[in-house]
């Protein structure tokens, strides 16, 4: 009785044993493939608690989460000869379990190495500007370059790629930062351009305005003395019309021009002979004196005047000519009178 009872214990110690072998508890983020004798069998165990076989079968679980690996900085050349350094990040997750386990070893460290020769790949093909600007585009390139090799025989997915950095060389940064504060300096005088183009516009209608009304006028040089004295300070603020200014101008150009015109001398008439005695009816005063002659131009062509000296000035040249101007003398009305 006591052989039964140990044989029994002994049984139900085996199959307590065997059913702790056989069952397997798989999560719901993971996919369950079973090997039985090395040989893959087509069941794929989806979440909970499965039961195998605890001899010959053995069960590898998947997890289909999103992983995320980064890649580690890569040194690189682009299109235009820039040597920089770019490292990224590659979201990846596991569709199909059977290919991950068999047709690949160890996926992480797979898409490790797709993701740096994918990358360095990509970056030679594009340029600087490219790379800094317009980085959409290069994540998309990346994804479409990884998903060729890992997607179709790795049985993984590559969700998406990000770029996370790129270093540049310090002489490269020097020169995109004055490139950078040229393209500055140029914005800021274009709208302190525009804003001097858009305040001469309004100073335009402001001064058509003030021209229409005289009173607005006077009352801006009022408001301009009132800001000026608004500080305790000892300036004084007078304001001048222009006007007067223009008036004063004009006065001084009208008495220049009658000095220039009373400092020319006038010819002198010659004196009036005194009358002795009335003339006799046949005798008739001379009234006209005989003009002198003025000397003939020499043929070297310079001007010479009645004295011999030369005239050089405009000035000199209306004095011979004032000089040479023939003159005429008063008649006498006793003698016109005796005459008739």
């Amino acid at each position: 009785m006591g052989v039964l009872i140990t044989v029994l214990v002994v049984l139900v110690l085996a199959g307590l044993v065997l059913l702790a072998l056989s069952l397997r508890n798989v999560q719901q983020y993971e996919k369950g493939v079973v090997f039985r004798f090395g040989r893959l069998l087509p069941d794929i165990r989806g979440p909970g608690l499965r039961v195998i076989r605890p001899i010959g079968d053995r069960m590898r679980k998947v997890s289909v989460q999103t992983q995320v690996l980064g890649i580690p900085p890569q040194g690189s050349i682009t299109a235009d000869n820039v040597t920089l350094t770019v490292d990224a990040v590659v979201y990846f997750r596991v569709i199909d379990p059977v290919k991950a386990l068999v047709n690949v070893r160890d996926y992480p460290s797979a898409v490790s190495q797709i993701a740096q020769t994918s990358l360095r790949a990509v970056i030679g093909r594009a340029d600087l500007d490219t790379l800094l600007s317009d980085r959409d585009h290069i994540n998309a390139e990346l994804k479409k370059v990884m998903d060729a090799p890992t997607e179709e025989p790795w049985g993984l997915r590559i969700e998406r790629v990000e770029i996370k950095d790129i270093a540049l060389p310090q002489s490269m940064m020097r020169s995109m930062s004055k490139q950078a504060e040229a393209e500055r300096e140029r914005r800021s005088r274009v709208i302190a351009a525009d804003g001097e183009f858009q305040a001469s516009q309004r100073l335009s209608d402001a001064a058509a305005t003030m021209a229409d009304t005289p009173g607005a006028l006077q009352l801006r040089l009022l408001q301009t003395v009132v800001d000026v004295s608004a500080e305790k300070n000892s300036t004084l603020v007078m304001p001048f019309p222009v006007e007067m200014l223009r008036f004063f101008e004009h006065q001084s150009r009208e008495s220049d021009g009658e000095s220039i015109h009373r400092s020319i001398p006038r010819p002198a008439l010659p004196e009036r002979p005194e009358r002795t005695e009335r003339p006799e009816h046949h005798e008739l005063p001379e009234l006209i004196t005989p003009a002198p002659t003025a000397s003939a131009f020499p043929l070297s062509g310079e001007r010479v005047g009645s004295h011999g000296d030369r005239v050089g000035s405009r000035a000199a040249v209306a004095r011979e000519r004032r000089d040479n101007w023939p003159t005429h003398t008063e008649p006498d009305p006793d003698a016109s009178y005796a005459g008739g």
